[in-house]
């Protein structure tokens, strides 16, 4: 049996009504039922086969038993099942919502992300839904309204009617409206963060939760333009494709189709009634039926009058990047999606006492054993960025000077070509955490950012006006003429005094013994008279550097990782103060934020692959 009828799990919200009971023939233990989930294996609300062999299953135990091979090869890529399919009848309106994307959601909640999209099967006379915003606003203003109940005055509403569509990407602030019957295709995923409820109150009497602070680390504050661009689909998308189907039983009266080994095909009766069969079995239907069907089933015939929207799964589309960050004591690899998410990532150490050409080997056949353990084709590929430690050629590909692996004139992307025959860019591994950090970290929606990493030495990368200035190195320019000594062959250079190296060092002569930056930040906040007196020396070298870094280039931010605890408010607001106090102009002129990076060691794979 290939064609499966599903029994949904239904839902009973408060706004909800009870037309999915009265029209659409459900069941419902109260009196309300706002939601089913019709083609789920979401464990919040799984669907159960109701005919066959499999009868009384879920449809995930059914996939368990089976193999994902009855999912199709376009499903490999994915963790758990990709989708779910509900119906929503909105009698009153849903709260304000944003779902947040799959690398916020896998890092905070354990699950995937959710994109979705809206088919609008009826609306009342003056229905409308909330899609993103009129105008941009700043995430302080989106706080501000959160808080004081505002939040409406700055929402697009959008008017609808019978076949309307909305696709609702991860990091929009949506809610549907009242009066609105809908059929939504999203991922499978129940990840919500509900930032304005019109005060109501839940079973219990008291207030439904907000999530005021998620929200405002993933909504996207920028106007959602609605996309047209799915012709001919209804939506289409890397997570699900929607088609609609009709029949209306006079001049289209039966309609056939084909569910290849690529994917399985969900079918969703919107309207009608009539049959759907294959070779060894027909079964009826009516308006509110759902059916899976399992990929590799081959050829089907719906026959009767229906309006059906039909959802599969197709080949990634987006092109994948692979971004490669080459440290002194580990290596790290990524794959990148279009949307800067992370897909897969690995590590390996980078033993630097080896030469240059046993490295980049083991990196290539790293790279490909990745590849093919994730299911992805190398001609899906359409590049690879590489951040090294060093000065770099980039026009060339060459590694001209690296100190923390040996390297000199290393023709790096030549050789790496030899395992990868891919467009490979190179470039400084700070310049490449910096790039990661602006695209897709703390400084998204930044042109003109500054990181300083803080480790072992002091790395920076310069990106103004969203490209990277090559060759910058903020951890040599000299802050105490004739002082200690630097890695560089230089005395008195900012790296010789602030990076955690130089903080580790400084602590064990003073103290007689070695403290991690984490717990001598600690102990000085602690009150301990001689790691306070070392913390507020590095402060303020840290800060003079931090100063004319500003004064050169003017950035809109400055952006602090590394070892060293930059998130710590010690020793943000002492950066904060000294740039307020000593750049050029004061106050008087735009000083950038100061801030701590987002993306950890993430970065700098990120950074690396959008170099191309």
């Amino acid at each position: 049996m290939s064609i499966l009828k599903l029994k949904p799990c239904g839902k009973d919200y408060l706004w909800g009504g009870r037309r999915l009971v009265e029209e659409y023939g459900k069941e419902a233990s109260g009196e309300v039922l706002a939601e089913t989930w019709e083609l789920s294996c979401h464990p919040d609300g799984p669907s159960v086969i109701e005919n066959g062999v499999h009868a009384g299953k879920t449809l995930r135990q059914y996939i368990e038993e089976q193999g994902k091979a009855v999912l199709g090869t376009h499903c490999r890529r994915f963790r758990d099942f990709p989708i779910l399919v509900k119906f929503i009848d909105a009698k009153d309106n849903l709260s304000i919502q944003v779902h947040p994307d799959n690398r916020y959601a896998l890092s905070h909640e354990g699950q995937y992300g959710k994109t979705e999209m809206w088919y609008v099967m009826d609306a009342g006379k003056d229905a409308f839904l909330y899609y993103g915003f009129r105008k941009e606003i700043s995430t302080a203003e989106f706080e501000r309204r959160i808080r004081e109940n505002t939040l409406l005055e700055a929402l697009n509403a959008v008017p609808v009617q019978k076949g309307d569509v909305l696709f609702i990407e991860s990091g929009t602030l949506h809610a549907i409206g009242k009066d609105i019957l809908i059929a939504e295709i999203q991922q499978n995923s129940n990840v919500t963060y509900r930032v304005y409820d019109y005060g109501r109150v839940g079973k219990d009497g008291r207030k439904r939760d907000l999530h005021i602070e998620k929200a405002l680390a993933v909504t996207n504050l920028v106007p959602i333009i609605r996309d047209k661009s799915s012709y001919p689909h209804v939506a289409d998308c890397d997570y699900f494709t929607v088609d609609k189907l009709n029949l209306d039983g006079r001049i289209l009266k039966k309609l056939e189709g084909s569910v290849s080994e690529d994917s399985f095909a969900s079918i969703l009766i919107l309207d009608g009634q009539g049959t759907i069969s294959d070779a060894a079995e027909t079964i009826p239907f009516r308006k509110g039926d759902s059916f899976f069907v399992s990929a590799g089933s081959g050829t089907f015939q719906i026959e009767g009058t229906c309006d059906t929207l039909l959802t599969t799964i197709r080949e990634k589309a987006g092109p994948v990047r692979i971004g490669i960050d080459i440290g002194g004591t580990t290596t790290r690899i990524g794959l990148v999606d279009v949307h800067q998410n992370l897909l897969a990532s690995a590590e390996l150490p980078t033993r630097a006492e080896r030469s240059a050409d046993e490295i980049i080997e083991e990196i290539g056949e790293r790279v490909l054993s990745m590849l093919a353990g994730v299911g992805i084709e190398l001609d899906q590929c359409v590049g690879v960025g590489v951040g090294v430690p060093g000065t770099i050629d980039r026009r060339r590909g060459v590694v001209v000077y690296s100190n923390n692996i040996q390297w000199k004139q290393v023709p790096l992307a030549e050789l790496l070509g030899d395992y990868l025959p891919l467009p490979i860019q190179i470039a400084n591994d700070a310049d490449c955490v910096a790039l990661g950090e602006t695209v897709a970290g703390a400084g998204k929606g930044y042109q003109n950012v500054v990181m300083i990493t803080l480790g072992t030495g002091v790395g920076g990368g310069v990106i103004l006006s969203g490209e990277i200035v090559s060759g910058s190195e903020p951890g040599h320019m000299v802050i105490v003429e004739d002082g200690e000594p630097c890695t560089c062959g230089r005395c008195g250079c900012l790296e010789a005094y602030a990076s955690a190296a130089a903080l580790e060092r400084i602590v064990k002569q003073a103290a007689g013994r070695a403290l991690s930056p984490e717990a001598i930040f600690a102990g000085a906040e602690q009150g301990n008279e001689t790691l306070q007196k070392i913390v507020n020396d590095y402060l303020h070298k840290l800060g003079t550097g931090v100063v004319n870094i500003v004064n050169i280039f003017r950035p809109q931010l400055v952006l602090f990782g590394g070892r060293i605890p930059v998130w710590n408010e010690t020793f943000l607001s002492s950066i904060r103060e000294k740039v307020k106090k000593n750049c050029f102009g004061g106050e008087m002129t735009e000083l950038p934020e100061i801030e701590a990076a987002a993306l950890g060691r993430e970065a700098g794979m990120i950074g690396a692959a959008s170099l191309i």
